[in-house]
């Protein structure tokens, strides 16, 4: 573990307190009821309201509109950092870089462009939690491709983007904590993020470093805290990160909830109370202000679901991977040799259009276009998506049915709002694409899964699927 001193920073994080100060959104109050973003309480499970961020009643609707190409282009970048890591590349170039100076943390730590304030990609999905002692509410992106959960604090050493709630103020929490570099959570920060954990000399604190795919990044102080999840629910000490330097494409959150297979994941924490698996239903962008959608933490009933084995890839464990066997478009199979699906598949909650490799992909666009150019006429791509057609989604209403099945027999089904996007005004195509590049890996993005209920059972080792329009 590297050390690194901060003595120098009294001066530059009183300045910084003073501009985030003027920057954050003082005037309104981030402590609230929880009962807002609750929509059922038992005492085996947590039922918590999901949201779409350009849904109706969202609190974090861009500032100003972001184009779907500024979508797919960090969808893109966010699917080749996936890629790289399932090949055992690591995060890349543009992931953060430890501070080499004296400082704690540095503005140039980083080696990558600052695009404050634009809301795209993994920032699809949120739920409202509470932290400290009296608790106050933030927006948390849901991510089940990472493991730990962070999000921005006060006083912001380096830099906070611009977020729909008031940054979070450790000093005021009466059960806040630094944890320190000889701590269990700060030994296991490597199996979260993938980055070494650094060491504060000046005060023996943990430093975290959460990179992503888009190369976004989050770096500050491993902390505990209270969590409110509802009114009667709550996890004392939980582990989390506190951010000091955040930078890239978080839009306007708080930060992020991650899901996936780790010790430090929000799930794994909770898992000793309410069972080690989760549920949700991602809504729409046109759902209503209650958000559509749900997390659900705890138990699963399994009547509903059609289930499939949740596989793990020894290099990525924390991943959530499963087996796809075939593909029919309006029921009839794409005519592909079953070793042609024997690949990797992820199913990931921060990718937005479901990638497939390129010989399934040419397959499944031949099929689906020898039924759609009967009635409707071609228009030229765009950005990566390759079949689009004249017409907006509301107009293109004869779209056969894309199912996906999985080993078991558990499958997606998808309609017309699953299977094109409008893309630009009067054009909408087909949300699926190529993986690029020679790895060939499945993704099942968050555009496909919108609407059926996604059950993870980690401690059977399943993954489930239901129709339901999250009902």
């Amino acid at each position: 573990m590297e050390s690194i001193s901060c003595k120098s920073l009294g001066a530059m994080m009183e300045l910084l307190w003073i501009m985030v100060c003027c920057l954050s959104l003082a005037s309104s109050s981030s402590q609230a009821k929880p009962k807002a973003y609750v929509q059922s309480i038992n005492q085996s499970s947590i039922h918590l309201n999901m949201y779409h961020v350009h849904g109706h009643g969202s609190s974090l609707t861009p500032n100003s509109s972001s184009l779907l190409s500024d979508v797919l282009l960090h969808d893109e970048e966010h699917v080749k950092a996936l890629s790289d890591r399932l090949a055992n590349k690591g995060l890349g170039s543009g992931s953060a870089k430890p501070p080499k100076s004296g400082h704690l943390l540095e503005p140039n730590s980083a080696s990558i462009p600052l695009n404050p304030g634009l809301s795209i990609g993994s920032g699809n999905y949120y739920v409202k939690l509470g932290l400290g002692t009296p608790p106050k509410y933030y927006a948390m992106i849901l991510d089940t491709g990472s493991s730990l959960s962070w999000l921005q604090c006060q006083p912001c050493a380096v830099y906070c983007h611009a977020q729909a709630d008031p940054l979070y103020d450790p000093s005021v929490s009466k059960t806040y904590k630094k944890l320190s570099c000889a701590s269990v959570e700060c030994s296991r920060l490597k199996a979260a993020t993938l980055n070494d954990p650094l060491c504060e000399t000046d005060s023996n604190a943990c430093l975290y470093t959460a990179s992503y795919g888009d190369t976004s990044f989050s770096i500050g102080y491993l902390s505990q805290d209270l969590l409110t999840l509802t009114s009667s629910q709550t996890l004392p000490q939980f582990t989390y990160g506190c951010g000091q330097d955040n930078q890239g494409l978080f839009g306007r959150a708080a930060g992020i909830i991650g899901l996936a297979r780790d010790k430090l994941s929000m799930l794994a924490q909770l898992s000793t109370k309410y069972g080690h698996a989760f549920s949700y239903c991602l809504p729409t962008a046109n759902s209503g202000s209650s958000g559509g959608g749900f997390l659900s933490i705890g138990s699963i009933s399994p009547t509903s679901y059609k289930f499939t084995p949740m596989l793990t890839d020894s290099k990525n464990p924390s991943l959530y991977f499963l087996r796809l066997t075939a593909i029919t478009v309006s029921g009839m199979p794409l005519g592909l040799a079953a070793a042609m699906y024997r690949v990797p598949t992820l199913i990931d909650s921060g990718t937005v259009i479901t990638r497939l490799p390129m010989s399934m992909y040419a397959a499944l666009r031949q099929a689906f276009v020898k039924i759609m150019s009967t009635k409707y006429a071609k228009a030229p791509a765009y950005s990566i998506l390759d079949t689009c057609f004249k017409g907006s989604l509301k107009s293109i209403s004869a779209v056969p049915e894309i199912k996906m099945i999985f080993q078991g027999g558990a499958d997606l089904t998808l309609k017309a709002p699953s299977i094109l996007i409008e893309a630009d005004k009067g054009i909408t195509c087909l949300a699926f694409a190529g993986s690029s590049g020679t790895n060939q890996i499945a993704i099942i993005g968050n555009r496909q899964q919108q609407t059926y209920n996604i059950a993870y059972d980690v401690s059977t080792s399943r993954i489930g699927f239901a129709p339901g329009s999250c009902h």
